[in-house]
């Protein structure tokens, strides 16, 4: 962990198990799909933690597909038809986000969102929910060449905020994003409130911490958040 608050410049989160919870909207995507084909509908639960994997992860546990299937691509771009028309429908950050990205404006800390969701739809939802209209970088899916675990669209986020990449923290609730973050010399935490996939344990993916709520990333940061009332700052421990 760093030694002192001003050695961070910047805060990058991913999007999807981190800042918002999109879990209702992918899963009812999915289970349209199955009901279309005469199939029950899963539980939430089982759908919920493949979110992180996109249309990949969700069509995996829906209908058994995945990208070595003749008919994965026709499915996939039926889950993706599907879910461009309830993009927002249950939507929502997740509890203490917004409080989070507060006490961040407070303090002048820039901060950004680097997700594998491609334009097409990520650019809807941080267009339409006001939590982003202080977010300082957007980069998605297809911004750059690569996509996460590779550092690249990392990289371009720090290059775009104009700060070096070693002081950046990166907040994700996926492997990939740890890993991203790390090959972009970038620290690092799992957010464990996120979808989490269904790989190894979160403490073992090697992130910086493992922060269990949104405003814990506050106090890794070495500051305390305080709801704002008049007469009142956001203090340094």
């Amino acid at each position: 962990m760093f030694e002192s608050y001003h050695q961070i410049t910047a805060v990058l989160f991913d999007l999807d198990g981190t800042l918002i919870d999109s879990a209702p909207d992918l899963a009812a995507t999915a289970n349209a799909m199955r009901m279309h084909r005469g199939l029950p509908e899963l539980p939430f639960e089982t759908l919920r933690p493949m979110v992180g994997a996109g249309a990949r992860g969700m069509l995996g546990v829906a209908l058994n597909t995945t990208p070595e299937h003749d008919e994965f691509i026709a499915l996939r771009d039926e889950f993706f038809e599907r879910y461009e028309q309830c993009l927002l429908h249950q939507t929502q950050p997740f509890t203490q986000v917004p409080q989070l990205l507060e006490a961040l404006q407070q303090q002048r800390l820039p901060w950004g969102v680097v997700t594998n969701k491609i334009a097409r739809f990520g650019l809807p939802i941080t267009q339409g929910l006001s939590l982003f209209q202080n977010c300082g970088v957007h980069i998605y899916g297809d911004t750059t060449a690569h996509s996460k675990p590779h550092p690249e669209p990392l990289l371009e986020a720090a290059r775009r905020l104009n700060v070096a990449p070693h002081s950046c923290v990166y907040v994700g609730d996926d492997l990939r994003d740890v890993q991203a973050g790390r090959a972009a010399g970038m620290f690092t935490l799992a957010a464990a409130w996120g979808y989490l996939g269904q790989g190894e344990a979160v403490e073992d993916w090697g992130a910086d911490a493992v922060v269990q709520s949104p405003l814990e990333v506050f106090n890794w940061l070495g500051t305390r958040y305080e709801p704002f009332k008049c007469g009142t700052t956001h203090e340094r421990l």
